[in-house]
């Protein structure tokens, strides 16, 4: 029982994992950053600016639930996790040319919570119109040439956050973006057993009562179809257990321009499925030069 009520406030109010990292650690000058979301929530970040005069084009990082700025640390929430790490391929873009902006989702890091539940997408995706805000405000970068990485939940979060940016953002690497409704029952399922969707079935009254997007409502494949003018490439573990490539493989239909096919990744379970991030920056970054 008492596993199940920490998993069960997890899934509503997530955790924050402290930045214990910086990109120092990996060479990278950065600028420790502040800025508002559409919806007013403090968001904070780090900015890395690519070498060289002029403005130049810039990547997004959006995390996961639970993990902050720098990806995920293994071994700090009850279930079966990896270590995520996302300063390898923020290097690998930086030496490419391309400036890049890393921070904390609400209820994340050291971002501020605002108002609601964790909704996996639909509130959070104020705070990706307010990164991309941030950074066509600044001189150093070209408001023309912005392209987003979201991972886990920040996929969801760049599908939901992207139509609301104008100009269209060229260019969305989402690496195994779920619909709520998909992951909790499958989830549930994996930690729980049999019962384990009708255990975590009242979470749709919670949302409801708090007027948070409930899991019922949502769908990344809605805003997705309204990404005329952004180029998306999807990538899903063969083996993930909590989201689907059925969904995944809905996603990219609806989406207008796609850069091929599914990207059908070999893992053995989700966590496994986000070795991409940081084993595969050579075609993150070729994605990146091709579509900005």
């Amino acid at each position: 029982m008492k596993r199940l009520l920490t998993l069960t406030r997890l899934m509503l109010f997530s955790r924050r994992e402290p930045v214990s990292r910086t990109p120092a650690e990996v060479g990278l000058d950065y600028e420790s950053v502040a800025f508002p979301a559409s919806d007013g929530v403090g968001i904070k970040g780090w900015f890395i600016p690519a070498e060289g005069a002029g403005p130049k084009p810039a990547i997004v990082f959006v995390h996961g639930w639970m993990w902050n700025r720098t990806g995920n640390v293994a071994g700090k929430a009850p279930i079966d996790d990896r270590d995520v790490d996302f300063l390898p391929a923020t290097k690998a873009l930086h030496d490419a040319g391309f400036s890049v902006l890393l921070y904390d989702v609400r209820r994340h890091g050291e971002s501020q919570k605002g108002k609601g539940l964790v909704s996996f997408g639909p509130l959070e995706k104020n705070d990706f119109v307010g990164a991309v805000s941030y950074l066509r405000a600044r001189a150093d970068v070209d408001g023309e040439r912005i392209g987003s990485i979201g991972i886990s939940m920040g996929g969801t979060i760049a599908l939901y956050g992207a139509p609301e940016c104008d100009p269209p953002l060229k260019a969305i690497l989402a690496v195994q973006p779920a619909k709520v409704s998909t992951f909790n029952n499958n989830f549930a399922l994996d930690q729980f057993g049999v019962f384990g969707p009708v255990i975590v079935a009242p979470i749709e009254l919670i949302y409801r009562a708090t007027r948070t997007p409930p899991p019922s409502v949502q769908d990344p494949g809605a805003p997705a179809k309204l990404l005329e003018g952004t180029v998306v490439k999807y990538v899903q573990g063969t083996g993930d257990r909590w989201g689907t490539m059925v969904d995944v493989l809905a996603f990219a239909e609806g989406t207008p321009t796609l850069d091929g096919p599914v990207v059908h990744y070999p893992s053995s379970g989700r966590y496994d499925g986000y070795r991409y991030v940081s084993a595969e920056t050579d075609d993150i970054v070729d994605f990146f030069q091709r579509r900005l």
